[in-house]
């Protein structure tokens, strides 16, 4: 093969949204890939040394990879059930577990619970969720805290009812929690500022909002005062504040990601959701441009097989449009389904991204 001709293969693999995920050696990652050199095909986990672009090709699936010629892996066995897959109902036995202790409980005990190593228990866990254990305790807490923050008589009482053991553990960490002071938070925002600013892209309107966390919401539309209205329903109380000449390059860094997806978009962000919804919202953020993935496959590989309809509500309430890709999150006949913002907006999506 001549020089050309291998840095012309390496450049097609190279720039192949894929690639970034065999690299990384992502689990969640819907594909498999196939080495010439080898005469093998993998999953984008697999632990073996990373073979040079030139000799790779992708499969979207192994009987893909078979008719080409290849054969399984034997290392990552691509033909059989991942670790995810093959423990999803341990990890969904461990979530419930959490979710149902008055305590975080140990990494020890859970690991006991569902029958596995501390060591493999935590690899498949956070392989399945996007969180450590601890994380996904943390995250189920603060949902905790946000509820009885909206019930509780006061922001000391819904402090212990979420399961805080003092007031000064929960104040360490509300800010990041909560994206404000508690009291603020009852108040539906009050006395927190929040920077906002339209501009237009090719999908339409784009609003873009920013707390002192970071980006809060991106929200897509074709009217720019039906945006600054949603994003009021979202923050009732807050202080909501024009965003001068500086925050419009901000807004133009989001509309250029819309535009050309291959740029990513590197800008801190404050999400905020129940436990489950930051778990399918962390595997969403997985998935590649340029891939797609079914609320079938999203359900498992958070370790929630039959709670599909859950996660395709979690995409609905998704307020980060583009930044957590729900638009990348199909049918399982991979038909385009709802998205917030509009199937025609989806589909323009999916089209940038394939030809990025």
């Amino acid at each position: 093969m001549s020089t050309s001709t291998k840095n012309s293969l390496a450049t097609i693999a190279e720039t192949d949204p894929r690639w970034a995920s065999v690299i990384a050696r992502d689990p969640q990652a819907k594909f498999y890939y196939s080495v010439k050199t080898t005469g093998v095909y993998c999953r984008p986990s697999c632990a073996a040394r990373l073979a040079r672009p030139e000799n790779v090709q992708f499969h979207p699936t192994c009987e893909d990879a078979e008719k080409a010629g290849f054969r399984p892996c034997k290392r990552c066995k691509p033909d059989q059930a991942s670790p995810v897959e093959q423990h999803a109902e341990k990890i969904a036995s461990a979530c419930r577990l959490i979710e149902s202790s008055q305590t975080p409980p140990s990494l020890e005990l859970l690991a006991q619970h569902v029958g596995l190593s501390t060591y493999h228990f935590h690899r498949v866990f956070k392989a399945a969720t996007g969180l450590t254990p601890k994380e996904y305790a943390a995250a189920h807490r603060d949902n905790l805290v946000r509820k009885a923050l909206n019930k509780s008589d006061t922001v000391t009482g819904a402090i212990y009812d979420a399961g805080y053991n003092s007031n000064s553990r929960f104040y360490e960490t509300s800010n990041q929690v909560l994206g404000m002071t508690p009291s603020n938070y009852r108040a539906g925002g009050a006395l927190t500022d929040i920077r906002f600013a339209v501009g237009e892209c090719s999908l339409g309107s784009i609003l873009v909002a920013q707390s002192d966390r970071g980006i809060c919401a991106i929200l897509l539309g074709d009217d720019p005062d039906s945006l600054a209205r949603d994003l009021q329903d979202q923050f009732p109380k807050a202080n909501l504040i024009g965003g001068d000449a500086r925050f419009e390059r901000l807004v133009a860094k989001v509309v250029g990601f819309v535009e050309a997806p291959a740029l990513g978009l590197d800008l801190p962000l404050d999400v905020r959701g129940t436990a489950f919804q930051q778990r399918v919202w962390q595997s969403l953020r997985k998935i590649p441009a340029g891939s797609t993935a079914s609320y079938t496959d999203v359900a498992r590989l958070i370790g929630s097989p039959n709670s599909v309809r859950a996660v395709a509500q979690a995409c609905g309430a998704n307020a980060l449009a583009v930044a957590i890709p729900c638009h990348r999150v199909v049918r399982n006949d991979g038909a385009l389904s709802g998205y917030r913002w509009g199937v025609e907006r989806k589909s323009v999506l999916l089209e940038k991204e394939a030809h990025a």
